[in-house]
């Protein structure tokens, strides 16, 4: 298997796993969307990205809706190991931002402790994504 169908395969796994612990379920806006083909349409996102050599692991993933991912991984949202939501001073409309976001201000973790995300990764995109 070259690495392209190799990094696929990985992705699919990655991404089954973190449906599963999240209950295909945005943990950071708590919503789940099924599309008409039954797919839920969610994201799983790595909070160490693969390209910084991040693994495959569920805790180092979130499920997350696209728009959320893609704050996340630009570093204008984060998490504090309490899972505690944190929205950088970078961004343009700190207000819409919270209106998407969980009202409890936290992200949903997963049902099983052992899926949680884990704080070595939340500090990695803390120090290294975040702008601060």
């Amino acid at each position: 298997m070259n690495d392209v169908s190799s990094r696929k395969f990985r992705s699919r796994i990655f991404r089954k796993n973190i449906l599963r612990a999240y209950d295909s379920r945005c943990t950071l806006t708590g919503f789940k969307f099924i599309n008409g083909s039954g797919r839920a349409e969610v994201e799983a996102a790595h909070i160490k990205p693969v390209e910084h050599d991040g693994p495959d692991m569920v805790g180092n993933g979130l499920a997350l809706s696209w728009t959320v991912h893609w704050v996340f991984d630009r570093g204008l949202i984060t998490l504090t190991d309490d899972l505690d939501i944190v929205v950088s001073r970078y961004v343009n409309d700190v207000d819409n931002i919270w209106q998407l976001l969980n009202n409890s201000k936290k992200a949903t973790p997963p049902d099983r402790n052992l899926d949680c995300p884990l704080p070595y990764f939340l500090n990695w995109h803390r120090e290294n994504c975040v702008k601060a």
